[in-house]
């Protein structure tokens, strides 16, 4: 199952790679013909690969926060949140590598609050300053039980486009779609003090699995 996002782009790569596929057969030396149509073959695999959305099964729970995507645990801290809290908040970041799923899940149930695109840099993502200079969303999410959060999607050196579904005022489900970052890079979650993280770092997290914090 491919993601929507990624349906235009798996079109067009296959009707390009396609007809390059068919020219190459006037090549005739033969090492050189196979060798490139090797080369096509992956790349297009690597492609459709990265548009995979595959089923998670989310257990609904309002006291927890689960990861909103596929990745590695780089930064677990407490830092001040400058854009919307301007407090201290618990910082977890998800480092998503190129053959990781993209798809963005809500990491809580609740009301948006706050959703707001910023262009930016296309740094790194692992970078420290990535949060804060790359192109980003920043999304707040409020429920009663847990209380409010924000994440934010960060592009890193090959995304060029985050795509964010989150609308300011919507009610919106855990686990649900959010987004999609296109080849692309690291989502960053500002927490409350109070709460107990559940993962550690270098750790591998399944998005809209994995429990990362809980109240």
């Amino acid at each position: 199952m491919f993601h929507k996002e990624g349906h235009k782009i798996i079109l067009i790569t296959f009707l390009s790679l396609g007809s390059i596929f068919l020219l190459i057969d006037q090549i005739d030396v033969g090492y050189v013909e196979k060798s490139l149509k090797i080369l096509i073959i992956l790349l297009f695999l690597f492609i459709i690969q990265f548009f995979r959305n595959p089923k998670r099964y989310t257990k609904q729970n309002d006291f927890h926060v689960i990861s909103p995507v596929d990745g590695k645990i780089v930064v677990i801290e407490e830092v001040e949140e400058k854009e919307y809290f301007k407090t201290k908040r618990i910082q977890v970041s998800i480092f998503m590598s190129p053959i990781n799923v993209h798809v963005t899940r809500y990491p809580i149930s609740g009301k948006i609050l706050f959703s707001k695109y910023h262009p930016g840099k296309y740094l790194f993502a692992w970078h420290p300053k990535s949060s804060e200079k790359n192109e980003r969303t920043t999304v707040v999410i409020k429920n009663k039980k847990f209380g409010t959060l924000l994440y934010r999607q960060i592009a890193g050196a090959l995304a060029r486009r985050i795509v964010n579904y989150a609308k300011k005022d919507d009610a919106v489900n855990q686990g649900n779609d959010a987004g999609f970052i296109k080849f692309g890079s690291r989502v960053d979650l500002f927490l409350p003090l109070d709460c107990k993280i559940n993962v550690k770092l270098n750790q591998k997290v399944r998005g809209g699995e994995e429990v990362i914090a809980e109240i």
